[in-house]
This record gives C-alpha cells, structure tokens and sequence, in this order.
C-alpha cells in the first residue's frame, strides 16, 4: 500500500484550451510544494492577460492562458486537468517521487489529443488544422495520439541524457545521471531513484535504484493494464539483463540473466533443492536468476561475482 506525503502544490503556468473550452494540456514551468490546506483551485491570471501572455492559435483552433493551480493535499485524487497536470509536473521536476502522490483518476480526468509540432490540438479539430496549416504554409506534424505527452516538451531535469524524447512520458522522474537510451522507455509515475541505464521498459509505478542497468529489451512489468499486483522495483547495482523480463521485486546487487522472464508465480528452483514461486523471492538481496541451460528450469543462486555497474565516465557526464 501506498503512503503518500501529505503537502499540498501549486503552481503558475499556461493551459491550452480547445474552441469548446476542453482543456487540451497545462504547463507549469516552476511548481512548488505548498503546505496543505484550503480549496483545490484553479484561477485564470488576468493581469498577465493584460500583459500580452495570453494568445489564440488560428491554426489549431485554441487559446493559450495563464493560469494558478493550487491543489490543496496530494493524498486527495486529481479534481480537473490542471490539478492532473500539475501532479504530472511534480514528479518530472523530482518534487515528489513515484508512488507517494495520489493519481487515481487521472485519465479520467486528461483528454486525449493530438500532440503535434505547434502543440496540443482536439482530435475533432485535428483535420481542420491541417488544411489551415497547409493553407498558411506551416509545418504541422502529429508526434502522437495520446492523454500523456512525451515529458521533454514540458520538463528537462538536470543531468540527464534521453536518446529519443518521444519514449519518455510526463511524469517520469529521472535522476541526475540517468541515461535512458533508445530503446528505452519511462512511464508516468515511474523512473530511476540515482544513476541508471534504462535500455528497456520502467512501467508505471517502477521505481529503479541507483547503480542498475535494465538491460536493451528488458521490460518491468506494471499494473496499470490489470493483470498481477505485484509491486515491482529494482533495487541498488542490479542489472536485468537483455530481453529480460521481471514480475516481482528485486533487492540490492540482483542479477536477472538475459532472456530469463521471471514471474511471480514462476516456479523457481533454490540452491537448497526447494522449488518456490518467485514471489517468495520478492525483496530479497544477492540473487541471480538464470535459466538452468540443462534442465531448463529457472533457478535462483547467491550470486558469486560482481557485473561490473555502471560506466562512470558515461553517467558522469549525463548532463
């Protein structure tokens, strides 16, 4: 079960809004934890309307405004797209780490848009704007067809590399000195807690230690689309090997052999000659789990010798 801190947020920023009032996507530039307390809200900033902040999109069909969300404690769910979004910053910005802010219903609450290279336009008005783009002589690509937009288009945090933008969502967190290749990818409400190679998949809700390698296409599993409800983690110096797979928790210094896809209800095969179901194995530290080339039987043994952690150089020189 989740423990989520218990402050409030705010923060000052823009929202996108269709021809038909649909809030399309908000930008915080600087959010703020905030002490708990008071009313969710979210205000329209007139005086920087009268500043010029404000603008319409002919292209697209929308109007850009300047607005203030306050969320009055995180451990409420989202109330509207701004307190959403809002959230969604919280965690790019590393003010909040995955897991401890409350994010049920958020897709309940965020539209799905086309996400193109002028920003953010309403899938009914999508058509429209391509003739008017191309009438104007203006590039108008579509990056993607989605609720959630890739994080680099809202945040870049310090001291990190990310090879294709396009595989990180907003709401990842990331931290200094995490470089998620190209084949890499990072959820929502997931990413790495110190220095890290992300070659594969961190799913929502995975959180990867400092010192681990998750190896080109490896994938971790999550919950978000039903199935198990185990909750998964890498913990510190661990590496999942190339198109490894991972159902349950790793601790520290962990080894998962490439190709080898351990469950939680894999029957694994012990040192001792027990057989277990690997979420008996959940948490645990020192452990390498490879496939028994003989028999074909996963197995899980103390690890012996160390993979050798990360490159410093490469991760010294993430920023």
């Amino acid at each position: 079960m989740s423990v989520f801190i218990t402050s409030g947020a705010t923060g000052e920023g823009f929202a996108t809004l269709s021809r038909n009032g649909i809030v399309l996507d908000a930008w915080f530039p600087e959010p703020n934890l905030a002490p708990a307390g008071g009313k969710p809200a979210t205000t329209r900033l007139y005086q920087r309307d009268a500043a010029g902040n404000a603008r319409a999109d002919e292209v697209r069909q929308v109007e850009i405004v300047p607005i203030r969300t306050d969320i009055a404690a995180l451990p409420d769910p989202p109330v509207d797209a701004h307190d959403a979004y809002l959230r969604l910053h919280l965690l790019s910005h590393r003010l909040v780490k995955p897991n401890t802010i409350n994010l049920d219903g958020l897709f309940q609450k965020i539209e799905t848009v086309a996400w193109t290279t002028l920003g953010p336009c309403a899938l009914d008005d999508l058509t429209e704007a391509r003739i008017r783009a191309r009438v104007k002589g203006v590039a108008f690509d579509v990056k993607g067809i989605d609720k959630i937009p890739r994080m680099t288009d809202f945040v870049v945090p310090h001291g990190v590399r990310i090879a294709d933008a396009g595989r990180v969502r907003l709401g990842a967190y990331l931290a200094e000195g995490t470089m998620v290749m190209h084949e890499g990818f990072c959820n929502f409400n997931a990413g790495t807690l110190g220095a890290c190679m992300v070659e594969g998949r961190i799913s929502q809700g995975i959180v990867v230690g400092a010192g681990s390698d998750i190896g080109g296409g490896a994938s971790l599993m999550g919950t978000l689309s039903g199935g198990g409800k185990e909750r998964v983690s890498v913990g510190e110096r661990c590496l999942v090997g190339a198109n490894a797979g991972l159902g349950i928790a790793l601790g520290d210094d962990c080894i998962v052999e490439a190709g080898c896809y351990v469950t939680a209800g894999s029957l694994i095969k012990l040192e001792d000659g027990r057989t277990v179901k690997a979420r008996e194995l959940s948490g645990q530290s020192g452990l390498l789990f490879w496939r028994n080339s003989r028999t074909g039987a996963l197995e899980a043994i103390k690890r012996k010798k160390i993979w050798g952690t990360l490159n410093p150089q490469l991760h010294a020189t993430a920023g």
